[in-house]
């Protein structure tokens, strides 16, 4: 089962500065323009949600899009004229501490700076003087949410990311990686659970970043930037990622925090997933690379149980 959601990577607006390179290197929540939805059960009784008109003779609901609550927090390099010139400042809107790196090309040359800016606020990356005319700086710059070395410290093990007593099927789990190859997903654990599936805190912390207007799911390249998510960071530096969520079911937002355990979304199928699942991951910035670190959950007892594909996971 597809789990993982690669980074986002885009193109920000062309200025008078030039054109802007942008890689992202979080998840980013995008807020889409009114199209129309629908949605109606298969035939084995799971949810499908489509953009497209049902078939004549199946009945669906049509669905009006919701707003996405709560803006995503803004993570940018952007240009400011100074008595100099021109210089590239970080812009900082997480609740979050977030390490920016940037590359500038101007008429001296190749210029490279990275630093750590705290949350909400902003840092200058680099000055780099005056430009000739509108085509001469060009830059790339990309960011990672949280302290550059934050180490995993849980007090205790999670907490499986659903209501107590439940017990659901892990279909991707460590050391398998089937889709789980690259450093960002290589210990995150897929859980088969049907669309609608109450999804609980794993750990308590701050949400950062949300996204909740997404229906679509599938293995295309259109699904991969289409999963609704929310992600959570942890009082030690490091933060989770709870993936693939219904539509317009979170209630949470960013600036909000959650206790170990609180009801935060319904599972889905949005995004790049071949089914219905949970994807749950815990990273952190490993200097300007997000790296994902292993996880254990509550068992019987105050035990400590490792997930495993094929094996099921129970709540405790």
């Amino acid at each position: 089962m597809a789990g993982s959601r690669r980074p986002t990577y885009g193109v920000a607006a062309a200025h008078s500065y030039g054109a802007v390179a942008a890689v992202i290197v979080v998840l980013a929540a995008v807020n889409l323009a009114d199209a129309a939805a629908y949605r109606y059960k298969d035939e084995t009784g799971q949810w499908v949600y489509t953009d497209r008109p049902p078939a004549p003779g199946r009945a669906a609901e049509s669905l009006a899009l919701p707003g996405s609550g709560a803006a995503s927090p803004k993570m940018v390099v952007e240009p400011r004229s100074t008595a100099n010139g021109v210089a590239l400042v970080a812009v900082n809107q997480c609740r979050c501490t977030v390490e920016f790196a940037v590359k500038a090309q101007t008429q001296q040359g190749d210029q490279t700076a990275r630093t750590v800016v705290a949350e909400q606020s902003e840092a200058v990356l680099l000055d780099i003087g005056a430009a000739a005319g509108p085509s001469e700086v060009r830059y790339a710059y990309g960011y990672i949410v949280g302290e550059p070395g934050a180490e995993h410290r849980p007090a205790v093990p999670y907490r499986a990311p659903f209501a107590l007593a439940r017990r659901f099927n892990v279909t991707q789990a460590p050391p398998d990686a089937v889709t789980h190859a690259d450093a960002a997903s290589r210990n995150a654990i897929d859980v088969a659970m049907p669309v609608g599936t109450a999804v609980h805190a794993a750990r308590e912390g701050l949400v950062i970043n949300v996204a909740q207007r997404h229906f679509r799911g599938g293995l295309q390249l259109k699904n991969i930037d289409e999963a609704n998510f929310v992600q959570v960071l942890h009082d030690d530096g490091t933060y989770a990622i709870y993936a693939h969520l219904q539509l317009d079911t979170v209630r949470v937002r960013p600036g909000q925090r959650v206790a170990r355990g609180e009801y935060i979304a319904n599972s889905g199928n949005t995004g790049f997933s071949s089914g219905p699942h949970l994807h749950f991951v815990v990273l952190r910035n490993a200097g300007l690379r997000s790296e994902s670190v292993p996880v254990t959950f509550a068992g019987p007892g105050g035990s400590a149980v490792t997930a495993r594909s094929g094996q099921a996971l129970t709540a405790y």
